[in-house]
């Protein structure tokens, strides 16, 4: 499975110097983790349905090139890291420019939150097998 999401940059993403703000890129990333975790059989009506969601502990973005209103960008998503139960994680995503450019790498490390008990959680074995189906980067490092 290879997922990647694009999107067209809107006014609201800009910032006074007239580029993507910087919580975008954070928004645009969180975007395509939901829909590559839905891909997998991970939709929201699943983790809803189990009383269990995604939480983040960390998130860094590289900022490598400016993207503008108007341009198509696409978010390349990965997992970098994960234990064998895929209980605690990370992903990278990736954002190029229409024209093929780089222009940010967002670094995620998560886990699985069990949202009635507000303890850290695991997914069922089913759907953990799922997520560890995610592509992987070339130094994957299991946990």
């Amino acid at each position: 499975m290879s997922h990647t999401y694009t999107g067209k940059v809107m006014w609201s993403h800009l910032d006074a110097n007239m580029h993507m703000r910087h919580s975008a890129y954070a928004d645009f990333a969180a975007q395509a983790r939901i829909e590559a975790l839905e891909e997998l059989g991970l939709d929201l009506k699943t983790f809803q349905r189990l009383h269990i969601g995604p939480i983040l502990f960390r998130e860094e973005t590289m900022y490598l090139r400016e993207v503008g209103i108007n341009e198509e960008i696409t978010i390349k998503t990965m997992l970098t890291a994960s234990r064998k139960d895929g209980s605690r994680w990370a992903l990278q995503h990736e954002l190029y420019k229409a024209n093929g450019v780089k222009a940010a790498v967002i670094k995620v490390e998560g886990a699985w939150i069990d949202t009635l008990k507000r303890k850290l959680a695991t997914l069922p074995e089913e759907l953990a097998q799922h997520f560890m189906e995610l592509p992987r980067s070339a130094d994957f490092a299991e946990l």
